[in-house]
């Protein structure tokens, strides 16, 4: 077998992943990326003409980074999560374990469907920020792409996660919008830690999405709260694991067959 025929499973079921998200797209992309734009129009414009720096940067500019970083964590996350859970409810699933699709290729494109969406949404938004805000900075280019693959790793492998243990669609929901989103709000989207009380401050470092916005805020504008070096290699161990364990699931069949 050519290495071509090798992955042709991988291919299918990722093709099958990328034609169900755009088949929605006013859903899947649209939605979010207005989504994203509104939080810039309106913090920009309300809380800019009020707060006209923060550390040092316009206040528009500042909390670019963690849009893009929420916007990005937040698709994949949905995306992978929702996709395996509609896959298992659906009984689709057993399909592709039947076929000479192997657990590895089938976690990979589960895993790459969100990844790929994310992209597309932050990648839109990150142009309508060139556009829209004047000025945008990139001091490391090839940190900001290192950082958003191994942030996408990490949630690519969670919504994984998450979509092999989920029952319902309210466990979904749970994980999404009672953890996830107040850990981002929570980890300094629009605001710096250093205004802070010490207290708090101290909250906001153990919350693990502080470093992820922070490391983004790094490589565009050059600055941040947190040690990048290791923020990155916690973030990739982090995501690597969520890997291995859900490779290990996938062996085992967790929850995969009836």
């Amino acid at each position: 077998m050519t290495r071509v025929e090798s992955l042709l499973p991988f291919w299918t079921v990722l093709r099958r992943e990328l034609t169900r998200f755009w088949g929605i797209k006013r859903q899947t992309i649209l939605g979010p990326v207005l989504e994203t734009y509104l939080y810039i129009s309106v913090f920009g414009a309300a809380l800019g003409s009020r707060i006209s720096h923060l550390d040092g940067y316009r206040y528009i500019v500042f909390i670019i980074p963690g849009l893009l970083m929420m916007s990005f964590a937040i698709n994949i996350f949905s995306n992978n999560s929702s996709s395996l859970f509609q896959q298992k409810m659906q009984h689709s699933i057993d399909d592709q374990l039947a076929s000479p699709v192997s657990n590895t290729q089938l976690l990979l494109a589960y895993g790459m469907g969100g990844f790929i969406r994310a992209l597309i949404v932050t990648g839109i938004t990150y142009l309508t920020a060139l556009i829209l805000v004047d000025g945008l900075p990139m001091a490391h280019p090839f940190l900001f792409i290192l950082s958003f693959i191994l942030i996408g790793l990490f949630f690519a492998m969670l919504g994984v996660l998450v979509g092999l243990r989920a029952e319902k669609f309210d466990d979904i929901s749970l994980y999404q919008t009672f953890i996830l989103q107040p850990l981002i709000f929570l980890g300094g989207v629009f605001y710096s830690t250093s205004l802070l009380p010490p207290f708090f401050k101290t909250l906001s470092q153990l919350n693990p999405i502080h470093y992820m916005i922070n490391t983004v805020r790094y490589s565009m504008l050059g600055k941040a709260d947190v040690n990048v070096a290791v923020s990155l290699s916690v973030i990739g161990a982090f995501g690597f694991g969520l890997f291995i364990l859900n490779y290990i699931l996938f062996q085992r069949g967790y929850k995969l067959r009836s």
